[in-house]
């Protein structure tokens, strides 16, 4: 379930731009993909911000919508901003685009999402596709412990590294400057199954942990260097590369 608020005041643009991973400014050409960090520059929430009917709206998932708008508000301040809930609902597939609809901004894969009186989707394996792609999805891949470059937030067009400060902007530019990340999200293969959350281990070492799982292989979290050797979840033989 989603849950879609409008941002509304004279100070709704600057107020999100200097909040958030991307650039607001691009919602006039359709969705953006961002996320609301810490200062220390882990994850808090990440959402879709679109313009409708000339108001900016903000597309999140209903469980962490009241946590990211207790957020929001509490850096409002004497700002002139109001937000609130809508009515509007998001319907999504991956089959020819009904009118209206507008393209997911992180991978074609993911195909269109409309705004509107419905929701519902066209019966595409959402997990398939995000597995595949190694797209991330809230509170399950996406918790309080990521850092959002691990997640592959650049490679999904969450991220504008030109738009100017945001809140935890300073380590996410830090961890960009990096010769390479040592640990993220990747697609592994996987042989049997394990619950999401489950350990990766290599020998008696663990490195990292298996997540979304589907047609024999998951997105998992993992300590790069040490990915290596034979690798287990749980009884379930896990395989990187994939």
């Amino acid at each position: 379930m989603r849950s879609i608020h409008q941002i509304t005041g004279t100070d709704a643009t600057q107020f999100l731009q200097g909040l958030i991973t991307n650039d607001v400014l691009k919602a006039a050409q359709g969705p953006v993909y961002a996320a609301i960090l810490t200062p220390q520059g882990k994850y808090l929430a990440d959402f879709f911000v679109l313009e409708h009917e000339g108001a900016l709206h903000l597309d999140v998932d209903a469980d962490i919508a009241p946590s990211l708008i207790q957020r929001l508000s509490m850096y409002r301040l004497r700002s002139d901003v109001q937000i609130t809930e809508t009515v509007l609902q998001v319907a999504r597939g991956t089959g020819p685009a009904p009118e209206g609809a507008l393209p997911d901004p992180r991978h074609p894969a993911l195909g269109w999402r409309l705004y509107g009186a419905e929701d519902g989707d066209d019966g595409t394996d959402w997990d398939a596709v995000r597995v595949a792609h190694c797209i991330p999805q809230t509170g399950i891949e996406l918790t309080g412990d990521t850092f959002i470059l691990e997640a592959g937030f650049e490679r999904l067009n969450g991220v504008d590294f030109r738009k100017g400060c945001y809140v935890g902007q300073e380590v996410t530019a830090r961890m960009k400057h990096k010769t390479e990340l040592r640990k993220g999200l990747a697609t592994v293969g996987v042989s049997g199954g394990a619950p999401v959350g489950t350990p990766i281990t290599s020998g008696d070492k663990t490195v990292g942990t298996l997540f979304t799982q589907a047609n024999g292989k998951a997105i998992a979290h993992l300590r790069f260097d040490r990915a290596t050797g034979p690798l287990e979840a749980a009884g379930a033989h896990v395989t990187y590369p994939a």
